[in-house]
């Protein structure tokens, strides 16, 4: 076999694994009594490499402050949204076929592609086929008669 040289995320796990052994070690020795003294039991001190320790599990400060990794300001919600005269939940992308489904309006389907036209519905005046549609922002009226 040859022999590769250890990366940068090797040499970290190493130094990483060195430190938490300082550590155990120094502070196994704090509690140790000394010959001829009373055992004493102090405040575990990690002495020179408490700070190491400290930076190697700290968080980094010139990252700012954490963001949260979600949306911000929640979904894009279409409150103009109405199926047959019904107002429903609805978000802006959304399919018009989860859409009718969530507010238990059935609109025959056949093929889901847009090739055949089984699904035809009004969308705000217009004959649209269901399968291939999302909610827009702003108004929408959808028909299935």
């Amino acid at each position: 076999p040859v022999a590769t040289q250890p990366t940068q995320h090797h040499n970290m796990i190493l130094f990483r694994a060195i430190l938490s052994a300082v550590a155990v070690i120094s502070s196994v020795c704090a509690f140790a009594p000394s010959k001829g003294a009373p055992a004493r039991i102090s405040n575990t001190q990690l002495n020179i490499f408490g700070d190491a320790l400290k930076g190697a599990f700290s968080n980094d400060d010139s990252l700012g402050k954490a963001k949260n990794a979600g949306l911000t300001s929640g979904p894009n919600v279409n409150d103009a949204v109405t199926i047959n005269g019904k107002p429903v939940n609805a978000i802006v992308g959304q399919k018009v076929s989860q859409v009718a489904a969530a507010a238990r309006v059935k609109i025959p389907y056949s093929c889901k592609n847009g090739d055949c036209g089984t699904c035809m519905i009004k969308m705000n005046g217009r004959k649209v086929k269901a399968c291939q549609m999302t909610i827009p922002g702003g108004k929408c009226a959808i028909v299935t008669d």
